[in-house]
């Protein structure tokens, strides 16, 4: 069982198709078909169940392709630990990261990145759905809140403070919001994940919490979505400081209740397990780190935010 037939053999559960991993894979058909039939002959089991139109996992498969995929990992890690010694960082980085700071911060990070580290190659999965490592074939998610599973590994990045932001024509058009009792007059653009709408806001002035149940007309799964409405002037959002920075520090929306604060979040570059991190993760943690102070500290010069975030980084 060859390591190469092993990477067949992933690539096939991704696609689900022979024809496509192929492709992929820049290889006959041909090739990875006997690739992925010589690896059913060792395990002595079928990985997948043939159809006329595609694959799917088998019980065999489904319990073999996860250890199939730490294996790799864990060798691929030992290659680039041995390429630190050398000062080279190369390959192929999977990195998931969610919709909004994907599209309008992320990506212009990632530039910088691969311009500093020509010898490596990124594949962006941008999508605010919860991420399987094994399933989506993602070496590294860029994700707000701290890992839940305790399976996972993760560094921190930083906090992030949340605001209630607006655009000022639409502030101007309804009134300023005095406390957050007022809000349930405005409207609210909210976030929507599996099915549930994020339309109960928690606020906070360091003595009291505020929990208020929000009406709104738009809801959307996709971050960057709710963040456009906002732009527009369709109503009132409670969005990450880091997602709506560049808006912010433009002016094109504003803090629309600066003495209370919404609940912060913490931004995470979460791994598989600690074996799956790579001398590669490492240097984009220490990038990410970089790209996000140098943020958050515009935010504080312009009075956006207060000060004491600064002693977090």
């Amino acid at each position: 069982m060859q390591l190469e037939d092993l990477e067949v053999v992933l690539k096939v559960a991704e696609f689900q198709n022979i024809t496509a991993a192929a492709k992929e894979l820049d290889m006959r058909v041909a090739t990875a078909s006997a690739a992925l039939k010589r690896v059913e002959q060792k395990l002595g089991a079928e990985l997948f169940i043939r159809s006329t139109r595609q694959l799917r996992l088998s019980n065999a498969g489904e319990r073999f392709l996860p250890q199939c995929q730490q294996a790799l990992h864990t060798l691929e890690n030992a290659r680039q630990n041995i390429r630190a010694d050398l000062d080279t960082v190369e390959g192929e980085l999977r990195i998931a990261v969610s919709s909004d700071l994907g599209r309008n911060l992320a990506i212009q990070w990632f530039d910088k990145f691969i311009e500093s580290h020509p010898n490596v190659s990124l594949k962006v999965n941008i999508s605010d759905s919860n991420i399987d490592f094994y399933r989506d074939s993602v070496d590294v998610a860029l994700r707000y809140g701290s890992p839940s599973d305790a399976n996972l590994y993760g560094f921190k990045i930083c906090n992030v403070p949340a605001i209630l932001c607006a655009n000022p024509e639409y502030l101007k058009s309804v009134g300023t919001p005095k406390h957050p009792h007022d809000l349930v007059a405005y409207n609210g653009l909210f976030y929507q994940l599996h099915d549930i709408i994020h339309d109960v806001w928690t606020f906070s002035d360091n003595k009291n919490k505020y929990k208020i149940k929000m009406n709104g007309n738009r809801a959307s799964n996709d971050g960057d979505l709710v963040r456009r409405w906002c732009n527009s002037g369709k109503g009132l959002a409670v969005k990450s400081c880091l997602d709506i920075s560049n808006e912010l520090l433009t002016g094109k929306l504003v803090n629309a209740l600066p003495k209370y604060q919404p609940r912060p979040s913490e931004l995470w570059l979460i791994c598989p397990s600690r074996q799956s991190i790579t001398p590669a993760i490492r240097l984009l943690r220490d990038a990410l780190r970089g790209n996000t102070a140098e943020i958050l500290h515009k935010l504080v010069q312009k009075n956006i935010l207060h000060k004491s975030i600064l002693k977090s980084l």
